[in-house]
């Protein structure tokens, strides 16, 4: 450490993590040590259209060392120049990086693994997410030090803030002279009480600084948050599965197992025995029709692993009944409490509001009284009127509004007798007879028209967009006997990435044309209006 130069830190943050309070404290426990300090801020908008970065410059001799002299400081950080940057998130962190922050030779990196995903990603039809192996890449090859561990898992675990863990990295760095008990005297409020003694959120960032310091200073810590660096955010993991039944165990290869089993313990949990059959029996032709295109299993049966991911979140598409279920769960309300860091004894009332139109009511109805419903609510729209809908805000807090959310899950069986079920099956059955087909012409293109299972998405509009897109593809190239199978495949993938790529469907239309296919034929459509999905607020 130079000791005639300011120690230089960074501090990335997003809003309401507590980035201010983190300077504050830095600032004050510099201070509080005898040594010189001073800190700038450049204030980012939302969440995740910007970000706050805090400036703060120390010096690392003690003023009664200085003779009456003052160091002079910076107002800004200089790229190349840092001593180290801690950010609350990994693109964040990267993103710094990137603006030349970072010097492969002198800047110590702290970041979390854990993402906010930015507005971009989301937008994106397919998979917009950032590559986070690359993301760590970068933070490794431009620091000469560097630790990267969920820091948000640890917020949540210690029933604080990212903040308080970044302090204690930080003061687990050893990059300021600080000893531990400085950081801890600040963070106390200079409260020299036990912490069972003290005040609710200093107690809870005491939990949160030790946390961050162990990840950071102690050896083992650090190899055992870097290597799982990518490991997945579990708070919101369903239970694991049920065991692969010994039935399915045999009749499909080892390679296809992992997937099986998420895949039918999902079907199962949607509806009932029956349907997870039917899953299985339609996996199963697929697994035929590859078996007889590549025998040996040089592929790794990847036709039907991919159909065994897609199949299942196609069967268990989103409606009313599924929603419901969902909401009404005790793992829901558990996360939810959690999430507003309620304690045991604290009442939390949660509303979950609701606003289910036309189509999601006639969903559940017989065919011929839904197309009467959903042709009324066309001709409102056709007279300039909004779509009809039914607002509602449920209490699951109460006994009366989680009887109402049990009973309304409860409709399973009515979702098979419902219009959308019967017209959501023959449209997996199109697409499967057309993998099956594609698949014992030829692997590659049995291939290709699986993975095109990933247009199925989202709800409404955008569901609706990625099935039309599909059913096209298929018709337009699938089964075009006058070009080769690979040709196809080719096409066939040239045009999923297209509409994967291009929510309004230009480059779609584009890639179709430019393979010798007719463009997707222009749909006539009623006034759109903006519809949220169901929401929840939770009300400690």
């Amino acid at each position: 450490m130079e000791q005639n130069r300011p120690i230089s830190l960074l501090v990335c943050a997003l809003g309401g993590e507590g980035g201010g309070v983190l300077t504050e404290w830095l600032v004050d426990i510099a201070r509080h040590a005898g040594h010189a300090a001073q800190s700038t801020s450049i204030p980012g908008v939302a969440q995740r259209t910007g970000a706050t970065t805090y400036y703060i410059e120390v010096f690392p001799v003690p003023l009664v060392q200085l003779a009456g002299r003052r160091p002079v400081f910076s107002l800004s950080p200089v790229p190349g120049a840092l001593d180290a940057i801690v950010s609350s998130e990994l693109l964040e962190t990267a993103r710094q990086i990137g603006n030349g922050m970072s010097a492969p030779l002198r800047t110590l990196v702290i970041s979390s693994s854990a993402r906010i995903f930015t507005t971009a990603e989301r937008m994106q039809p397919g998979d917009g997410r950032a590559d986070a192996q690359r993301l760590v890449d970068v933070v490794k090859a431009f620091s000469r030090e560097h630790h990267v561990f969920d820091m948000n898992a640890m917020a949540r675990e210690t029933g604080t803030v990212v903040s308080a863990v970044m302090l204690g990295a930080i003061a687990g760095s050893g990059l300021f002279p600080f000893p531990r008990e400085a950081y801890e005297h600040v963070v106390r409020g200079g409260d020299a009480r036990a912490p069972e003694k003290l005040g609710k959120m200093a107690a809870a960032s005491l939990r949160g600084f030790a946390a961050g310091f162990e990840a950071v200073g102690t050896p083992r810590a650090q190899a055992a948050f870097v290597s799982s660096v990518l490991a997945a955010d579990t708070r919101d993991a369903p239970p694991p599965p049920r065991a692969l039944p010994d039935e399915l165990a045999r009749r499909f290869p080892p390679a296809v197992h992992d997937m099986l089993t998420l895949g039918h313990a999902r079907v199962l949990d949607y509806q009932d025995a029956g349907y997870a059959a039917l899953y299985a029996d339609r996996l199963g032709r697929v697994l035929d029709a590859e078996r007889a295109a590549d025998p040996a299993g040089a592929q790794g049966f990847a036709i039907t692993r991919e159909i065994a991911r897609w199949l299942a979140l196609w069967m268990a598409f989103d409606d009313i009944v599924r929603v419901a279920a969902l909401k009404g769960r005790a793992s829901r309300a558990q996360r939810v409490r959690q999430e507003v860091r309620a304690a045991e004894e604290d009442i939390v009332k949660v509303y979950d509001h609701f606003k289910p139109g036309a189509a999601e009511f006639a969903a559940l109805l017989p065919a011929g009284l839904a197309r009467r419903v959903t042709a009324w609510d066309r001709g409102r729209q056709a007279r300039g009127l909004a779509p009809w809908a039914l607002p509602l805000q449920v209490g699951s807090h109460s006994v009366a509004g989680m009887a109402s959310l049990r009973l309304l899950s409860s409709l399973k069986w009515l979702r098979r007798r419902g219009h959308r079920f019967a017209e959501e099956q023959a449209l997996i059955e199109r697409w499967l007879a057309a993998v099956e087909a594609g698949t014992r012409e030829a692997w590659v293109l049995g291939h290709e028209l699986a993975l095109c299972g990933r247009l199925i998405k989202g709800y409404g509009s955008t569901n609706e967009r990625g099935k039309h897109n599909l059913l096209h593809m298929i018709g337009e190239l699938a089964g075009r006997a006058t070009l080769p199978a690979p040709a196809r495949a080719e096409a066939i993938a040239a045009a999923r990435e297209a509409a994967l790529a291009d929510e309004g469907g230009k480059a779609l239309d584009a890639a179709l044309v430019r393979h010798g296919a007719a463009p997707r034929p222009v749909q006539a459509q009623p006034i759109r209006w903006m519809k949220r999905p169901p929401s929840t607020t939770a009300r400690p």
